[in-house]
């Protein structure tokens, strides 16, 4: 199959279908007129104690073109935790590559498909232009030494909303473009840091703190954002929108203390108008998924995302977690995943990330799949020079 059909049609796997809006713009915008009448019965609060929204960034998953330099940058240069490697549920023959805390809790994971064959994605509109990872305010001059010695190229740091955050930018070898954050949150979330990684505790990134969506309007996603997945209006500085999720509502609370899963609750909107369309390719963000803790308020969310008009696939068994996907209006692929069950399910807390493994179903095309993917060097804990060989066995 040619390069650029394959692209495409692994694309269409992910995502199961393609997504259409079957509602006419006048019922759409009839439907959340009448829904946001309704919600405003009730204040912001009492919308997320009855777990109608979702509780922040889950997961990101971005496209990488090889797996052994995605390894070494994200574990060594980052510092994240290598928590699991497997393959693409949808074309089994590629990577799928996991990262995060100790234990790759929600809202501290990033993902990566492994499509060498994919086309170079280039940076527009509609598309998550900007991953952002969370740090301390006091580490700010330790990660510019850091990235002046390991001659990776960034820009700042400079503040942005009032000051109240330092930033600095950079890109991953693929051209994915970061941010690390400097923000007091940081102080509450010493759960996400990976002790054991290459990164002094006191310096290390703490999960993610926010993304990016770069959009020619921001009306109709932010319509979203607000009136489906319960996020609020916080800031604007000039063309950059923020909408972020409650965290003093009771659900988020429980879930805070309950998992140990907390922030990443935060998504800008840039409004870029005149600028082309994204295309999504190696160095892309693919999709961004948002949390939920349970299947039930899963199936809350997909009823109620239908019924705002816009196209959701079914419940997909990701092992896992459980996943929805759709399209927002401005074009930007959006998932809800269940907190639950997390990814000891194979492997226990110590082992994370240390073999190949596979979902059930995938478990007979083990051997054929050992055949097909591309050796691997694991990093080992607590040293970012030494990586351990994970050969695939070819029996």
């Amino acid at each position: 199959m040619p390069t650029k059909k394959r692209f495409e049609y692994l694309i269409s796997l992910c995502i199961y279908t393609t997504f259409v809006k079957t509602l006419s713009e006048e019922e759409v915008v009839m439907q959340k007129a009448r829904a946001r009448k309704n919600r405003s019965k009730s204040n912001g609060n009492n919308y997320n104690m009855s777990n109608k929204g979702v509780f922040g960034i889950h997961h990101v998953t971005a496209i990488t073109s090889d797996p052994q330099r995605n390894i070494d940058f994200y574990a060594n240069d980052l510092g994240l935790r290598f928590v699991k490697l497997t393959v693409n549920q949808d074309d089994p023959t590629s990577y799928h590559l996991y990262y995060g805390d100790e234990l790759g809790r929600p809202g501290t994971i990033l993902t990566f498909f492994h499509w060498p064959d994919a086309p170079r994605g280039h940076r527009g509109t509609s598309e998550v232009i900007a991953t952002s990872f969370l740090i301390p305010e006091n580490s700010i001059n330790y990660w510019i030494d850091r990235f002046k010695s390991k001659q990776i190229e960034f820009r700042g740091p400079y503040k942005r909303f009032d000051d109240s955050e330092q930033v600095i930018t950079l890109h991953d070898p693929d051209g994915l473009e970061l941010e690390l954050v400097a923000h007091k949150s940081a102080e509450d979330r010493s759960v996400n840091v990976w002790k054991e990684g290459p990164i002094p505790i006191e310096q290390a990134i703490r999960g993610f703190y926010s993304v990016t969506l770069s959009e020619e309007g921001y009306e109709r996603t932010a319509s979203v954002l607000t009136d489906e997945l319960g996020f609020i209006p916080t800031h604007q500085d000039g063309s950059r929108f923020r909408y972020e999720i409650p965290t003093t509502t009771a659900a988020v609370a429980q879930e805070e203390e309950e998992k140990e899963i907390r922030g990443a609750n935060i998504v800008d909107v840039l409004c870029l108008p005149y600028t082309q369309k994204a295309v999504i390719g190696i160095g892309s963000v693919h999709h961004v998924a948002w949390r939920t803790p349970t299947d039930e308020q899963q199936k809350a969310l997909r009823h109620n995302i239908v019924r705002a008009g816009l196209n959701a696939t079914p419940v997909i068994d990701r092992f896992y977690f459980h996943s929805v996907y759709f399209r927002e209006p401005g074009g930007v692929l959006f998932e809800i995943a269940t907190n639950p069950p997390g990814f000891m399910t194979d492997e226990k807390a110590e082992d994370l990330g240390t073999r190949l493994v596979l979902p059930p179903w995938l478990e007979s095309m083990r051997k054929d799949l050992e055949k097909i993917l591309p050796p691997v060097r694991i990093p080992k804990k607590g040293n970012e020079d030494v990586m351990e060989s994970l050969k695939v066995e070819e029996n």
